[in-house]
């Protein structure tokens, strides 16, 4: 039992607040927040049939520290807000660190659509958020259908000579070449914004009035354009459009669902009243909790990150007061957290309970196969236990931009927390025996020094050269009881031909279907990703840090020209060659050498 005294209990104020569960080394195990802090903390010491996760978490309490809070809103803020940055063990965690995605029109004469995440332009409008970047591409091509507004950017748009592709397939109204007039194309960006606030109704009269209008002014063309448009529309909404009346058309329907051992809570999203999608989030150290638990959990974290509609449809009933006054506050508006519905929500809410128990399902069944796959390479390799899985690989181009990936696979799953990327310098550019060398230095080094983490198998993405040198960095740093395993690519780089190689120069073939050989092949491939998108990012980086200072041929006269001419340096960068040599004093030749430095 915890080292928490009876006395302690008993000076605890009765007012709201927030309460963190320390152990004896000083690490929060556990946060929360009470509208009675005595009342709370207490109840912990006093019940017998606590949950198989809290009994183990009291068994750790040194301490208990309290802070108290004005209101039981002010509690909650404030417990999300430390959960989030100390990540205690046995809080139930959400991790949502992407932002979402938005559909933006520009502020231009000729406002642009595109995909859109950060911060919008004072001029700029945005629509969302989205859950998933498809659900924003599939709303740019469903306008795209219905009012032909443009995708390009503004340097092509301002570069164009003639339509694109997208004109000649009915998709764009060619505003680049002034194939509709300003005015007609500020009529369509006002209709998309009207289908997207969710005025699907009203747009659709003044359609069909400006359509009847067309006719009876016997202009016959424009009255078929219009038809056509409103046939469109109708395809829409049948297809995406639920029945929302005013309020309605924005809401958020959060439900949850267990299977298998596995909770899972569903999001989707509602929209200008639009069905825009959902998306699926599953809890860390969510053992032993109740549905309810984990839903309000999930509102109280998410929401302190994301925009938050006026409705909010949850599939338990929880202790709502709180939560509403916190996220009317954050959001500047009364929001609402319902839960007794009936009718269409009711639908919704059940439409986003089945979506969350498929959910469960799906990741209960990965889960159990994934700890056949260890088990059965655990087995393979002789190993007494494997719990925790590295893989290292190297990346560049030519010596170019070097880099070093480590991926981390534990338990269950890929640790994308404890994945890390080493910059390589100092070697022999192309030198990958010695990039190898230096990444396991810097990675294990600290773990020696520390007495840090170490993994049951370290996997190298290479040949007999990688894993001999991966041997010297692990005997310098005397980790030589570290199993290491190299995985050589077949013949002709091709998959499920991989060789294993052990660190005594050993070498095994395992089957294709082989369950432990596909959780190989499953981190090898998972530390080649990291490491090529880090080493592209890295060259990127390098080359857009090229300046026009730096090519020759371009003096400050023909700097100024190329800066005026697109509007800046990144204008200069997205042009092609046919553009920069149309600018005064830029032969074809300068261009290509302007496009080449540039790129």
């Amino acid at each position: 039992m915890s080292a928490v005294s009876k006395e302690f209990l008993a000076s605890l104020p009765t007012l709201p607040g927030v309460y963190r569960m320390i152990d004896a080394a000083g690490t929060v195990l556990y946060v929360g927040k009470a509208k009675d802090l005595k009342k709370r903390v207490t109840s912990y010491f006093q019940k017998t049939d606590q949950s198989p996760r809290i009994r183990l978490m009291l068994k750790s309490v040194d301490h208990i520290d309290t802070t108290v809070t004005r209101t039981e809103a002010e509690a909650l803020l404030l417990e999300n807000n430390l959960i989030k940055g100390l990540k205690p063990r046995f809080n139930i965690l959400f991790r949502d660190d992407k932002s979402y995605p938005y559909l933006l029109l520009t502020g231009h004469r000729f406002p642009r659509l595109a995909y859109f995440r950060g911060t919008p332009k004072k001029h700029d409008q945005t629509f969302g958020p989205y859950p998933n970047s498809f659900a924003v591409r599939e709303s740019i091509q469903l306008l795209q259908k219905v009012f032909q507004l443009r995708t390009c950017e503004d340097t092509v748009f301002t570069n164009r000579s003639r339509p694109c592709l997208l004109h000649q397939i009915k998709r764009c109204s060619a505003p680049c070449v002034k194939r509709i007039t300003p005015e007609a194309y500020a009529r369509d960006v006002s209709a998309a914004a009207q289908l997207l606030h969710g005025e699907a109704s009203a747009l659709t009269e003044l359609i069909t009035e400006q359509m009847n209008a067309a006719a009876a002014a016997l202009d016959f063309e424009t009255a078929a354009l219009l038809r056509d448009r409103l046939r469109m529309l109708a395809t829409v909404r049948e297809k995406q459009f639920v029945d929302t009346t005013g309020g309605e058309a924005d809401a958020d329907v959060v439900a949850v669902a267990e299977a298998g051992g596995v909770i899972a809570v569903n999001l989707t999203m509602i929209r200008g009243g639009r069905h825009l999608g959902d998306r699926s989030f599953f809890p860390q150290h969510g053992e032993g909790a109740t549905p309810a638990e984990a839903l309000e959990a999930f509102i109280g974290q998410h929401y302190l990150d994301h925009p938050i509609p006026a409705r909010i449809l949850i599939s338990e009933a929880i202790e709502t007061d709180a939560l509403e006054a916190l996220l009317s506050e954050q959001a500047g508006k009364k929001v609402s957290l319902l839960h007794r519905v009936t009718g269409e929500r009711k639908v919704w809410i059940g439409m986003a309970q089945a979506n969350a128990r498929l959910s469960a399902a799906r990741r209960s069944a990965e889960r159990a196969n994934q700890t056949q796959r260890l088990a059965v390479l655990r087995d393979t390799l002789g190993l007494p236990a494997l719990s925790r899985i590295e893989c290292f690989d190297i990346s560049h181009t030519m010596g170019e931009a070097t880099i070093a990936s480590c991926v981390v696979y534990e338990g269950d799953d890929l640790k994308k927390s404890d994945y890390r990327r080493y910059n390589i310098t100092g070697i022999t550019p192309g030198d990958d025996y010695a990039a190898m060398r230096a990444a396991l230095t810097k990675r294990f080094r600290k773990s020696v020094e520390e007495n840090g983490v170490l993994p049951d198998l370290l996997l190298i993405d290479g040949g007999k050269g990688q894993i001999s040198s991966a041997v010297e960095a692990m005997a310098e740093l005397g980790l030589s009881d570290v199993l290491l395993l190299g995985v050589a690519k077949g013949e002709a780089r091709k998959p499920g031909l991989e060789t294993l190689i052990f660190a005594d120069g050993r070498e095994l073939k395992l089957a294709k279907d082989h369950p432990g050989f596909h959780l190989i092949q499953q981190v090898r491939d998972e530390a080649h990703r990291f490491a090529i998108t880090g080493h592209r990012a890295k060259r990127g980086k390098a080359r857009v840090q090229s300046t026009l200072e730096d090519i020759a041929g371009i003096g400050p006269k023909r700097r100024k020209q190329l800066l005026e001419h697109f509007g800046g340096l990144q204008g200069v960068r997205d042009a092609g060659v046919d553009a920069l040599a149309t600018v005064n004093g830029i032969s074809r030749e300068l261009a290509e050498t302007i496009y080449n430095a540039l790129h």
